[in-house]
């Protein structure tokens, strides 16, 4: 398994541009362009994770935006406010989130190659949840999302803040309050409380995930099919948390095999 600690420790790649979405410091994003690419392509919003804190920028997920740029997809990785940030946490993450797939229409009007009807969204870990999330709200985005790919994800927000462990002692700051006191919150920003997504769902999990269960993804896909989405779950055998997200480990393999199975790059 690889350690946090060693995926950044490899140089980290540079994005096309950094573009602004909003007038927050944290409201900007990185874009990722394929090489020599004239025609539209699958655009995939992919949302960082890190226990929804500011301690944890967009910069460690280059590793994963570059490898897709590099097969064809467009990436758009947005960073948003975060606990520790002014405006963090509920609502202002759940804001910046929805600002950012909307704002794929805009960066359409710019770069001939972002498809605002083809875009995947995809997350790991805390990103992984605003991922699901953001596909749960129909009407708050202009783009055509056709499907979510969910690395690692937080889908039950409830049950991960009863857990033990420094990420799942976030969720209660993030929605201000345990579940019997803000129990809206925890309706309207739990994936596992969205069903159906309406969209396919292609989580993918390490078996030796220590941060977050794989029992967090095969629930939720176990609720969503019953409700009537398409959802399965890749179970990477050997793989932890952050195998996922770096495309030296034969967990990637898996990871793009999700990607493509919603839609390839072209």
């Amino acid at each position: 398994m690889i350690t946090y600690d060693e995926l950044v420790a490899a140089p980290m790649p540079r994005a096309t541009k950094r573009v602004r979405y909003g007038p927050a410091p944290q409201q900007f994003g990185d874009l990722w362009l394929p090489a020599n690419a004239s025609s539209k392509r699958t655009t995939i919003v992919y949302i960082h994770g890190g226990c929804w804190q500011s301690e944890y920028s967009l910069d460690h997920a280059s590793y994963a935006a570059a490898a897709l740029a590099n097969v064809g997809y467009v990436v758009w990785m947005p960073e948003y406010r975060r606990l520790g940030d002014e405006g963090g946490g509920w609502p202002g993450t759940f804001d910046d989130i929805a600002a950012s797939v909307a704002f794929v229409t805009d960066l359409a009007k710019s770069d001939a190659t972002v498809d605002p009807t083809r875009v995947i969204l995809a997350g790991h870990s805390a990103g992984g949840h605003l991922a699901l999330w953001a596909a749960s709200q129909h009407a708050l985005s202009t783009v055509r999302v056709i499907g979510v790919v969910p690395l690692a994800p937080i889908t039950d927000l409830a049950a991960y803040g009863a857990e033990s462990g420094s990420c799942n002692a976030s969720v209660t700051p993030l929605l201000g309050g345990r579940p019997g006191d803000v129990a809206e919150r925890y309706r309207s920003a739990s994936p596992i409380e969205r069903v159906p997504i309406g969209v396919p769902i292609r989580l993918v999990h390490g078996y030796r995930d220590p941060i977050v269960s794989i029992s967090q993804s095969r629930t939720f896909a176990a609720r969503a099919t019953a409700a009537g989405d398409h959802a399965d779950v890749t179970t990477v055998t050997g793989a932890g948390h952050f195998d996922l997200i770096a495309p030296q480990t034969a967990a990637w393999a898996s990871v793009m095999a999700a990607f493509q199975g919603i839609s390839p790059p072209r």
